[in-house]
Parts: C-alpha cells; sequence; structure tokens
C-alpha cells in the first residue's frame, strides 16, 4: 500500500489559520426591541388630507381614532 505525500505544513500556515480563526467576526442578531404597553413613539406620518379631516371631525382624540383604526387593520 503506497501513502500518498502528504503537503507539509509549516509554522507560518498554521500561525496564520489559528489567527484566522481567533479573529474571524462573530456575527450577532441584530437586538429586537420589546414593545411596552402604553408607550408610544413619537414618529411622522403622511396622511391624506380627507383621511385627516375624517378623523379630525370627532374632535379631540383625534389620534387616538387613528391608531385604533391602524390597530384594527393589522390585526390587533
Amino acid at each position: 500500500m503506497a501513502q500518498t505525500p502528504r503537503r507539509p505544513k509549516d509554522a507560518r500556515s498554521e500561525a496564520e489559520a489559528a489567527f484566522k480563526k481567533a479573529t474571524a467576526p462573530v456575527v450577532e442578531a441584530p437586538v429586537k426591541k420589546v414593545a411596552v404597553p402604553g408607550v408610544r413613539e413619537l414618529m411622522s406620518l403622511r396622511i391624506d388630507q380627507d383621511v385627516l379631516e375624517y378623523f379630525q371631525e370627532g374632535g379631540p382624540g383625534w389620534q387616538d381614532r387613528i391608531n385604533d383604526a391602524l390597530r384594527k387593520a393589522a390585526g390587533k
């Protein structure tokens, strides 16, 4: 039985391989924000004028009504 000759390993290539393993960046999943009940986030939203007028016709609380309508549309 003839053995195939193995490629000789030199110290430099072994050190480079070990260095690559040790310094490889660790890929971390992005941190998911946990929704806290009752906390609202300030943001900007563009709504058609007629839709805005519809919700504002009911007087104060129009933002809550929009939020309720969006929550219902989202199935929550």
